[in-house]
């Protein structure tokens, strides 16, 4: 454990927020009621979260916020923080500028968490990582890719299929609709998406079977995969595709939300755990993910593992899979964010000694 006390920046994006009240939220404590009122207890956000563990540990936390404006990047370039926790999924609430804030603090030469820009943008375009896993032998489904008319990229893919934006993440624009079974829903599909996003489609083989992730904590070759979990799909209503859509995932409201739940995968023979771990490995390493990522993989009914997405800087929330996969490994939530302090520190370290070598040579 990196044993000095660190002071590290929160860094987090907002956007259709008052950024005075969101500041002003977190940091005047809540005056107290006179009258005993029933309240109900506010969930607290992952940055909430972990700024606490930061305290636990010993380290002096504090929030910088990226609100869209060009004065919160310049202000960006005079923070004196040790290491920047990065939480940031978008610049202005575009979430294809994620990579372009990574990179700017790269610019800035700051220490930071989490994976660098060129492992953003390859996670993050859908087709160029399932392009990435077919060279490196790593199964993920056949597809094609549209956009205003062209086909970018086509396997020989067959129904059903399931139609999806090429750049978002966290299932956006993924519902009941998503799953299609002849052409016209496809084409009628591929057109929502490039009108709702302006996105190229992902058209891709829908590959029946089991919902497994798996977190995976540290970089390159010391990298190690933490207890699998399976987002159950199995108890929802017949004819509703077994997919981990946008409701599914977070709207805590509808029925399919309150009918799936996400658990440690059980029932699985030793040698099913090793293909899907060594597949998440694989697909971790392919896309130069570090410090910690989650990769989305179906289990098919015949045994085969199929990667669907890698999931750089996944959410951190004590409730959500990451964190759940490092409790089972024997990690509390602080052990978690100390070791991601650890990998982010180290990894920085090793580049100055490094560099330091080159340079008296």
């Amino acid at each position: 454990m990196i044993g000095a006390k660190l002071k590290i920046a929160l860094l987090y994006d907002v956007w259709n927020e008052d950024p005075v009240a969101t500041a002003k939220e977190e940091t005047t404590p809540p005056r107290q009621p006179r009258k005993k009122v029933k309240t109900v207890k506010k969930e607290k956000t992952d940055r909430e979260e972990i700024f606490e563990a930061l305290q636990k540990l010993g380290h002096d936390p504090s929030y910088f916020e990226l609100d869209g404006r060009p004065q919160s990047l310049h202000s960006l370039s005079r923070c004196d923080a040790d290491l920047i926790f990065n939480l940031t999924e978008s610049f202005d609430g575009d979430d294809t500028k994620e990579m372009n804030v990574v990179a700017y603090v790269d610019l800035l030469g700051l220490r930071y968490t989490g994976a660098g820009p060129h492992a953003i943008i390859l996670a993050q375009d859908k087709a160029i990582a399932k392009k990435i896993f077919a060279f490196h032998g790593i199964k993920t489904p056949f597809f094609a890719t549209a956009y205003r008319g062209r086909i970018e990229h086509a396997h020989d893919i067959s129904f059903p299929l399931i139609v999806k934006p090429s750049w978002e993440d966290g299932s956006i624009g993924i519902d009941a609709g998503a799953v299609v079974k002849n052409v016209k829903e496809m084409m009628e599909r591929v057109e929502y998406i490039q009108d709702e996003f302006d996105s190229p489609a992902l058209i891709e083989e829908y590959i029946e079977g089991r919902e497994i992730y798996a977190g995976i904590l540290g970089s390159y070759e010391r990298a190690q995969v933490l207890p699998l979990i399976e987002l159950d799909l199995s108890r929802l209503p017949e004819g509703t595709p077994k997919i981990a859509s946008y409701d599914v995932k977070f709207e805590r409201n509808t029925e399919v939300y309150k009918l799936t739940k996400s658990q440690i995968a059980e029932n699985l023979d030793e040698d099913t755990m090793k293909r899907l771990s060594d597949t998440a490995l694989a697909a971790y390493r392919a896309l130069k993910l570090r410090d910690y990522g989650r990769i989305d993989m179906r289990l098919a009914p015949n045994g085969d593992v199929y990667v669907i997405e890698a999931n750089p800087n996944p959410w951190l929330a004590s409730r959500q899979e990451f964190a759940m996969a490092a409790k089972a490994s024997g990690l509390s939530y602080t052990e978690m964010i100390g070791a991601i302090i650890d990998l982010a520190m180290s990894r920085n370290l090793n580049a100055n000694l490094a560099a330091a070598a080159a340079a008296m040579r």
